[in-house]
C-alpha cells in the first residue's frame, strides 16, 4: 500500500541505494545556487530549464537517472521529460529524501 501511495505521488518505488550502486547517476535539477547550499554526493546538477538541451548528453551517460529537487515537483518534471525520451529515469523526490536512502 505504501509503494502504491509513493507512485501515484512521484516518489521512488525503486531501492535507490541498489541503483547507484548498479550504476546509476543521481541528477539534481535545482538551481546552481541551490545545489551550492547541499545536494547528494556525487550527485550531477543538471537545472530543470537545461534538461531538453542535455538529452543527448544524458543518454551518452548510459545508466539508470535518479532527479531531485528541493520538493520532488521539478524532479517529477525533468524525470518525465527524460522518461519521453527513452530514459531509464526515477523521481527521487527531495534531494534531502536521497540522500537519507543512499547514506
Amino acid at each position: 500500500m505504501f509503494n502504491a501511495i509513493k507512485n501515484l505521488f512521484g516518489g521512488p518505488a525503486a531501492d535507490l541505494k541498489d541503483l547507484v550502486s548498479n550504476g546509476a547517476v543521481v541528477i539534481d535539477v535545482r538551481t546552481p545556487m541551490e545545489y551550492r547550499g547541499g545536494h547528494v554526493k556525487n550527485s550531477i546538477n543538471i537545472p530543470l530549464d537545461q534538461i531538453g538541451n542535455q538529452i543527448n548528453k544524458i543518454k551518452k551517460m548510459n545508466a539508470p537517472i535518479i532527479t531531485c529537487c528541493k520538493s520532488g515537483a521539478r524532479s517529477g518534471a525533468a524525470a518525465a521529460k527524460l522518461k519521453a525520451s527513452g530514459i531509464e529515469v526515477y523521481n527521487g523526490g527531495s534531494w534531502g529524501a536521497v540522500e537519507r536512502q543512499l547514506s
